[in-house]
């Protein structure tokens, strides 16, 4: 799904920044002769392309690449807009954004602080969070949307046993465990998200689980 909403965005880049994805295979399809991946967690980094840092302090020049991707990172930053900063930092002119968040801060649950979250978005505040940051938004849409039913009943249990149970996560966990799924529900998860696919080819989705943005650096 990122690929098929944001690839369009991204052209054939030289030189292209990924933040916070070094343990997953979700941007696979970013690539570029000079692809730099960074993360503040060194176990997913792969040499020589990896470097250990933080989005709110980039260890890159000015203008140092054309294309950065940002894949569920903008919730674990504070302040937001010093990460987004950072990355308009280091994009040269005209350098395009690709970035995803989770949606609804009514989806909060004990799973988002055990992730070290701070704020879920709509597609609404996402775009004007980047617009404020020097961005010009050319494409915004919430993506899973075929999946949402499911996913807002798990949300809506799963919110009430953290309401019940506030001690469970005090904070970041250093591994979240994501619950198994079954070969047969597997299946159909994917069915439907390949359905997500097919629609976000030609048009945006009203509502979803996580929001998919492209931007340029004005």
């Amino acid at each position: 799904m990122l690929h098929t909403v944001l690839g369009p965005h991204a052209g054939t880049p030289q030189r292209v920044l990924d933040v916070g994805s070094a343990d997953g295979p979700s941007v696979g399809w970013l690539t570029a002769p000079l692809k730099v991946s960074l993360d503040l967690d060194p176990r997913g980094l792969q040499p020589p392309g990896g470097v250990c840092g933080s989005v709110l302090a980039l260890p890159f020049a000015d203008d140092a690449f054309e294309v950065a991707g940002a894949f569920d990172v903008l919730e674990h930053c504070d302040p937001e807009e010093g990460a987004l900063a950072e990355l308009r930092r280091v994009l040269e002119p005209g350098g395009r954004l690709l970035m995803s968040v989770p949606a609804y801060q009514w989806a909060w649950t004990d799973h988002d602080v055990a992730n070290g979250h701070h704020r879920r978005y709509t597609r609404p505040r996402a775009v004007a969070v980047l617009r404020d940051a020097g961005f010009d938004v050319v494409r915004a849409t919430y993506g899973f949307a075929a999946v949402f039913p499911a996913f807002a009943a798990e949300r809506a249990v799963r919110g009430f046993r953290h309401r019940l149970r506030r001690t469970r996560h005090n904070g970041p966990s250093d591994i979240v465990d994501v619950p198994p799924v079954g070969p047969t529900l597997e299946r159909v998860l994917l069915g439907l998200c390949r359905w997500d696919e097919r629609v976000l080819s030609a048009r945006d989705l009203p509502f979803g689980s996580s929001v998919f943005l492209a931007a340029v650096k004005r």
